[in-house]
């Protein structure tokens, strides 16, 4: 899965050069807690966007592939309607047990398409199980899911109603017995991102405003009974975006994305945003760059996953300086008072004249266990990729 570089944000902490390719990946290899680990693709476009584990012996990792792990091996198993063709995606995975998870995410957007796709596993198969019931012409898309028990998971995403054509927040719910959905209006918002640590403490993030333009960063929170939105900070004049959030407890959440320091028509390059709410409020925490030593080289960051309070990881990837859009993985490292750069392995093959390694999803199946996914393209096709440590943290 191919993602274009944007240019436009603010400076940040310089920490590194964009060196050639090839140096770069050896560098971050030798030296990187992390290990590529091999993982099948079953479609033409493969990567992987989000990830969830009930135990070290049944992970799940969901995109334009669909692959589990037993604990010694990676297997791909086909989820209906889902080809890797780019028009189809799982965006969410919620896993309960091994004879229990669901999936989610969008089909073929456009008249006449299903829009969203809710999957069910049942320990054999993924199967499409029915979800809440739209009006014809509308187009709801799911772009997050989370959970906290058999009887609480949550698809989150968006709703683009046939009548006038109006945007929505979209909220669904299974409570064990059946998927309801309930819709806001959104204007012009879009969430992208969720986590919930109780059924009363559940969060999505995104975005309100024009995307790559002056957008500014959004959050809803669940306290058990309805979606309200909390203030969230923005740096800058020009876009922000949270990708992923991390409930790791309701006076300890993180959210990630990026911030810009102007807005078009003028040039600068994304750089990564973190966000801590501590039960009160949400308030920016500094976070390092690659560079930028250009209006090419963007960092951002898409997801997170913690080993503890003071283990935590955010992942995405930075671009190359040169402008040529080639990218590689971004990886840092929580340690309960700083973040810091850490080093990450890029797999794509040293003849491949054109890198582009990202990081999307991650999770941590027990102490120390830490998983993390995502694409590397692989010509003629995005390859899933995943990387591992068992050692949970560099400190």
């Amino acid at each position: 899965m191919k993602s274009s570089p944007t240019t436009i944000v603010v400076a940040a902490l310089t920490v590194a050069v964009f060196i050639a390719p090839d140096a770069a990946r050896a560098q971050t290899a030798a030296s990187s807690i992390f290990q590529v680990v091999h993982t099948p693709n079953e479609n033409f476009n493969n990567g992987l966007q989000a990830a969830s584990a009930s135990s070290p012996s049944d992970v799940w990792a969901v995109g334009q592939s669909t692959i589990h792990y037993d604990g010694t091996t990676w297997t791909a198993f086909p989820a209906p309607m889902i080809k890797g063709d780019n028009t189809s995606n799982l965006a969410g995975v919620v896993d309960i047990s091994p004879t229990l998870a669901w999936a989610g995410g969008t089909v073929d957007i456009g008249e006449g398409s299903p829009g969203q796709v809710i999957e069910q596993w049942n320990g054999t198969e993924w199967s499409v199980y029915p979800g809440p019931q739209f009006a014809p012409g509308d187009q709801p898309s799911i772009k997050a899911m989370a959970g906290t028990s058999a009887n609480d998971v949550w698809a989150i995403g968006s709703l683009l109603g046939d009548d006038e054509q109006q945007l929505f927040f979209l909220f669904e719910h299974w409570d064990g017995t059946s998927w309801t959905a309930t819709a806001a209006v959104s204007g012009d918002a879009f969430l992208f991102g969720a986590s919930a640590d109780a059924p009363n403490d559940a969060w999505a993030v995104g975005f309100n405003g024009a995307e790559n333009d002056n957008s500014r960063t959004l959050a809803l929170h669940y306290n058990g009974t309805s979606w309200k939105a909390v203030f969230t900070p923005s740096i800058g004049q020009g876009a922000n975006q949270l990708n992923g959030v991390l409930a790791l407890a309701p006076n300890n959440v993180w959210a990630v994305g990026f911030s810009t320091s102007v807005a078009p028509p003028k040039e600068a390059p994304t750089t990564t945003l973190i966000e801590h709410f501590d039960g009160t409020s949400w308030s920016i925490v500094p976070s390092p760059n690659v560079g930028p030593h250009s209006i090419y080289q963007s960092n951002r960051l898409f997801g997170l996953a913690a080993n503890s309070p003071t283990d935590v990881w955010a992942f995405g990837s930075y671009f190359a300086e040169d402008g040529s859009e080639q990218q590689l993985t971004l990886l840092e490292h929580w340690d309960g008072t700083s973040w810091t750069i850490e080093p990450s392995p890029n797999p794509t093959k040293k003849s491949v004249d054109f890198i582009s390694d990202l990081l999307f999803a991650g999770v941590v199946p027990s102490p120390g266990n830490v998983w993390i996914f995502g694409a590397e393209d692989e010509a003629p096709y995005d390859a899933t990729l995943a990387i591992h440590t068992a050692t949970g943290s560099s400190f």
